[in-house]
């Protein structure tokens, strides 16, 4: 499905694009690391069946542009981005919130800082490695990651970035423009960095889904995840394929997708009929 409605929306030092499918409830999809809102154009065509699907560049990448210069992004100005989004296009009512990878870091801010404008959030392996106990060993390898590309260039920090998929490549994603180099230059080190306020989202815990994919239960992206499903005591709920399987399964993670938002308090029924085949 195309996009119904697109869009940008100015915010604080940047120009937001996006894109909005379907109708009913808010559903706003985030991104992580590189992709855009192309990554997600598969399954948003399927969740738009059952929800107002919002989907968007990331400040920094593709059409939604800075201001001024590239600079080291930060994890509260994202969260921030998405809140304006979901004012804009919902107005008082609230949302429910799906992201991955660096995207669920943002969803957890989101949910934080405005738990009143959020359903459910769906934080699907967010890469929390500050709490893990061995979180020195592997911010030590992000570093190398983003010197090597500096030093060396694309290919040689690609292949060291194969560590956080269990030694495979990082999976091709579709999007708009490749944002490779912002996304070594200017994001991991400090989105991998970033502690979230752990007191805080205890207090919101209710709100939040636990996720991982069932093909990267052995990755280091998927551990994070498990950390803080203990911590809260919530267990954590698997999707189709691994650390992006919304890209490569997308029917069939919509589908699950859908089944998890339905535990939300409130959550409107799932339409019958509505299902989701293999991609």
């Amino acid at each position: 499905m195309s996009p119904s409605n697109s869009g940008t929306l100015a915010v604080p030092g940047a120009t937001i694009y996006f894109e909005v499918r379907g109708e009913g409830p808010l559903l706003l999809l985030i991104g992580g690391g590189n992709s855009d809102a192309a990554v997600y154009k598969r399954m948003a065509s399927v969740l738009a069946s059952s929800h107002r699907v919002v989907t968007y560049d990331p400040r920094g990448n593709s059409r939604s542009v800075l201001d001024g210069p590239p600079m080291d992004q930060r994890v509260e100005e994202h969260a921030d981005d998405a809140y304006r989004l979901i004012r804009h296009l919902g107005g008082d009512e609230p949302a429910y919130v799906f992201g991955s990878c660096s995207g669920g870091l943002i969803a957890l801010e989101l949910t934080v800082r405005h738990p009143d404008r959020i359903r459910l959030t769906v934080a699907h392996e967010p890469p929390v490695l500050s709490i893990l106990p061995d979180a020195g060993r592997h911010l030590a390898l992000l570093d190398d990651i983003c010197q090597t590309y500096l030093v060396e260039g694309m290919a040689p920090a690609l292949v060291k970035l194969q560590a956080l998929h269990g030694g495979r490549p990082a999976p091709a994603l579709p999007e708009v423009h490749d944002n490779t180099d912002f996304f070594l230059t200017h994001f991991v080190r400090p989105f991998t960095r970033f502690v979230p306020d752990l007191t805080a989202i205890g207090d919101v815990v209710h709100k939040v889904v636990w996720a991982g994919g069932h093909a990267s239960r052995g990755d280091l992206v998927h551990r994070p995840m498990l950390v803080l499903a203990e911590r809260f005591g919530r267990e954590p709920e698997l999707f189709p394929g691994g650390h992006v399987g919304y890209a490569r399964y997308p029917a069939d993670f919509a589908e699950r997708l859908v089944e998890v938002l339905a535990t939300a308090p409130g959550a409107v029924e799932r339409p019958q009929g509505a299902t989701g085949g293999g991609a």
